[in-house]
């Protein structure tokens, strides 16, 4: 039996369905080299917004059509939107046989032999352990180091879909780094929902990449998301501060500048506590990259709170943002909220935060004009088969002049221009 999957979403997703591929081959199956040779389709979800949702509904939807010609094929769907309405959308006659949650990979090759069904069950013990996925990217790697959330933000459907958190063992962890750099994956990132709360018996997060980077000297760098403000303590400064492996880049979730907003949002952090982790970060790091994620048009956001925000962001000033409008989910605490507030509003916010993150950016990138960095070349330019691009330290994607030789291998180049989220480079 031959299988293709799709994947959805995070960089989570990513690593699921890496495992997932592994669990299915130590199983006898097959990956499919295209979709039109899979006896099964898979497709690994997300449920963070409707749109993600919506998307995959309608690939579902376009798919389905093969079963006219291929009575035996069977769809899955698998992952976080499987483990929110999984049952419900297989009752719908939308041509899906199978849902299956996060937690209930092991089972798959035995659900498969079965016409139909379902396994949702949560496990809150279940972290994989001793499997290890197979990694599918040619230069860049993502390691899961734990699963699962217990911060309950209100706007948030993560812990309801992955669980509570728990932390994937070292030893499991080493092998699968080792993995990768033995396939010359140069890239390797460490994944959790909130990775810097990682902690396996008397092992701390800023205690694991330390230990990575004894133990696995080939490695050459190493990154992690997402981190969570809250926890991002003392020690995790310092060690990022001694360089060495640890790119000079953090993903730090922002979500809002506005206090009232953040106690709304059940972020556990003030925005004055959050710039101080900022301030720290960059006296420890000088020129470190720091990105965001930021919600416009929260339940109850005044313009006030919205000025805040955009405030916040002039005075931070991050490398990029990942800026969303307000999605509501059913079954969390935000949907509940009285206050929502118009479709229009949300739109215009969104907008706005998005020109003024434009503009700080490429005024960050400009500042890098003259200036030597490192890129790490991982694939053609998306505008031309004569450039390559790749990501430098500070994560800044970059594109110079190039061929296939150059993919793979650690270039320095001079920036020569730059654009709202490019490095152009010699």
């Amino acid at each position: 039996m031959k299988y293709y999957i799709e994947t959805y979403g995070c960089q989570m997703n990513v690593s699921d369905s890496e495992l997932i591929i592994s669990i299915l081959n130590d199983a006898g199956y097959e990956q499919a080299s295209d979709i039109d040779t899979a006896d099964i389709l898979l497709f690994n979800t997300c449920s963070v917004r409707e749109h993600a949702e919506q998307r995959v509904l309608g690939r579902i939807s376009n798919e389905r059509h093969r079963k006219k010609s291929k009575p035996e094929l069977k769809i899955a769907l698998l992952g976080c939107m499987a483990q929110r309405i999984g049952e419900r959308l297989i009752s719908e006659d939308l041509g899906i046989d199978y849902a299956v949650g996060v937690d209930q990979y092991r089972a798959l090759p035995h659900l498969l032999e079965q016409a139909q069904g379902s396994l949702l069950k949560f496990n809150s013990y279940e972290n994989y352990e001793h499997l290890l996925p197979v990694h599918q990217g040619e230069n860049c790697a993502f390691v899961t180091i734990m699963r699962g959330c217990d911060n309950y933000c209100s706007y948030c459907i993560v812990p309801y879909v992955r669980g509570r958190e728990r932390s994937r063992p070292y030893e499991d962890i080493l092998l699968d780094v080792r993995a990768a750099v033995a396939r010359n994956m140069m890239d390797v990132t460490l994944l959790g929902q909130n990775v810097n709360s990682y902690h396996w018996k008397d092992l701390s997060f800023p205690a694991l990449l330390v230990r990575l980077q004894e133990d696995v000297p080939e490695l050459y760098r190493l990154r992690f998301v997402t981190s969570h403000p809250k926890d991002l303590s003392d020690e995790l400064v310092q060690v990022m501060g001694k360089g060495g492996k640890l790119c000079e880049h953090i993903h730090l979730p922002m979500q809002s500048g506005s206090n009232e907003s953040l106690k709304r949002m059940n972020r556990s952090y003030s925005y004055e506590q959050y710039l101080n982790r900022v301030k720290a970060l960059r006296k420890a790091v000088p020129g470190i990259g720091i990105t965001t994620d930021l919600i416009a048009g929260f339940p109850g956001e005044t313009q006030e709170q919205f000025e805040a925000t955009l405030s916040a962001m002039r005075e931070i000033e991050f490398d990029y943002a990942f800026c969303f409008k307000y999605s509501e989910r059913e079954g969390t605490a935000a949907a509940q909220y009285p206050d929502q507030l118009p479709e229009a509003i949300r739109l215009s916010r969104l907008q706005k935060m998005i020109d003024l993150q434009r503009e700080i950016t490429l005024r960050k990138f400009r500042a890098k004009i003259g200036k030597e960095v490192e890129v790490y070349v991982e694939g053609f330019s998306k505008k031309s088969k004569s450039q390559v691009s790749g990501k430098t330290r500070d994560f800044k994607i970059a594109v110079l002049t190039g061929d296939e030789s150059k993919i793979g291998t650690l270039v320095k180049v001079k920036v020569s221009q730059a654009t709202a989220g490019t490095l152009i480079c010699e």
